[in-house]
C-alpha cells in the first residue's frame, strides 16, 4: 500500500538488549542521513511482537519521530495485538495513540480460521482516494450520496469475502474473557517451556520471552558460542522428521536460534513437556552428553 521501492526502505539498528526491538536514535539518525541527502522520509514501521523474537518497538518514542517529521506512523500488531486484549498486557500498546494506521490478524492468535486480518486507520480519505474505483457500472445513489462504506475503496481487489462472519462468531462463542483465557493459557505454556530450557544446561534462551514464543538454542563448544548453525540446524531437522513436533528458525546477531511458538488450541503442558523431552533426547544424540 505505501508504495515504497525496495531501494527506498532503510534497514535500521535494533536493540539486542530489548529483543531486538528498532532503536529509536537509529532511526533519527537514518532520517538525518535521507535528509542530508534531499531526501523525503514519510513512513515508519513500528511492530506489536516481530516474527523472529516477539519483540514490542518503543512505540511513544517512534510516534514521536514519526509526528515530529511529518510521517506516516504505522503500527503492525499482526502477531501481539490479540495478547493486548489482556489488560497485563496492554502496556505493550502505549504510545498507540499516535498511530496513523494499526493492524492486526485475527488468525494468528485470536481463534479465527485464515484469512481474515483487521485494519484500522485514523482518517480513511486517503485510502479510499488512493485506491477508489468509480467507473459507471458500480455507480448507484448510496455510494453517491456517501451513505454505506464502499469497501471496494479500501482495497486493491474490488470483491471481498465476507471474513467479519467468522470473526463476529468467535466474539459470540466464546466472548471477551474466554479468549483472554486463551491467551493467558498459551503465554503460561511458553513460560513452562522457557523454565524447563532454563534447566539444561546444555541450552540456552536467547532472548527474553514476552508471549508465547521462545527463542532457544542448543549450545555448542565454547570455541564457537557465537557459531553453532549446524548443531542447532541438525537438532531442529531431527526434532521435525519425528513427526511428532514442528519448530522453526530464525538468525539473530548471527546466531541460528530455534523459536518454539505455543498457539495451537488443543495444546496442553503434556504436549509441551514431550516436546521437550524429545529435544533433549535429539541434543544428547547430536552432543554425545547427557
Amino acid at each position: 500500500m505505501p508504495g515504497i521501492f525496495p531501494e527506498n526502505f532503510r534497514v535500521v539498528k535494533a536493540d539486542c538488549s530489548k529483543n531486538y526491538a528498532v532503536a529509536p536514535e537509529a532511526v533519527s539518525e537514518a532520517i538525518s542521513v535521507d535528509l542530508s541527502s534531499g531526501l523525503i522520509p514519510f513512513f515508519i514501521c513500528a511492530t506489536v511482537g516481530t516474527t523472529s523474537s516477539s519483540a514490542v518497538d518503543p512505540l511513544p518514542e517512534l510516534g514521536n519521530i514519526a509526528q515530529g517529521h511529518d510521517m506516516w506512523f504505522h503500527i503492525d500488531a499482526a502477531y501481539a495485538g490479540s495478547a493486548c486484549m489482556c489488560p497485563e498486557y496492554r502496556h505493550h500498546l502505549d504510545g498507540v495513540e499516535k498511530a496513523d494506521s494499526f493492524n492486526m490478524n485475527a488468525h494468528k492468535w485470536f481463534l479465527t480460521n485464515f484469512d481474515c486480518s483487521l485494519l484500522w486507520v485514523k482518517d480513511r480519505s486517503y485510502l479510499v482516494e488512493a485506491l477508489s474505483t468509480n467507473p459507471e457500472f458500480l455507480k448507484n445513489k448510496a455510494s453517491q450520496a456517501n451513505s454505506v462504506v464502499d469497501f471496494k475503496d479500501w482495497q486493491i481487489p474490488l470483491g471481498r469475502r465476507f471474513r467479519s462472519l467468522k470473526l463476529w462468531m468467535v466474539l459470540r462463542l466464546y466472548g471477551v474473557e474466554n479468549l483472554q483465557s486463551y491467551i493467558r493459557k498459551h503465554i503460561q505454556l511458553a513460560e513452562h517451556f522457557e523454565q524447563l530450557v532454563l534447566s539444561d544446561s546444555r541450552f540456552e534462551v536467547v532472548t527474553p520471552r514476552l508471549f508465547s514464543l521462545v527463542c532457544f538454542r542448543l549450545l555448542p563448544p565454547t570455541s564457537e558460542y557465537e557459531g553453532g548453525r549446524q548443531l542447532n540446524y541438525d537438532l531442529m531437522d531431527a526434532a521435525n522428521s519425528s513427526g511428532k513436533i514442528f519448530i522453526s528458525h530464525t538468525v539473530l546477531a548471527g546466531k541460528f536460534v530455534l523459536r518454539f511458538a505455543v498457539g495451537a488450541p488443543l495444546t496442553e503442558e503434556q504436549h509441551v513437556d514431550a516436546a521437550w523431552k524429545l529435544l533433549q533426547d535429539e541434543a544428547t544424540k547430536l552432543s554425545g552428553s547427557a
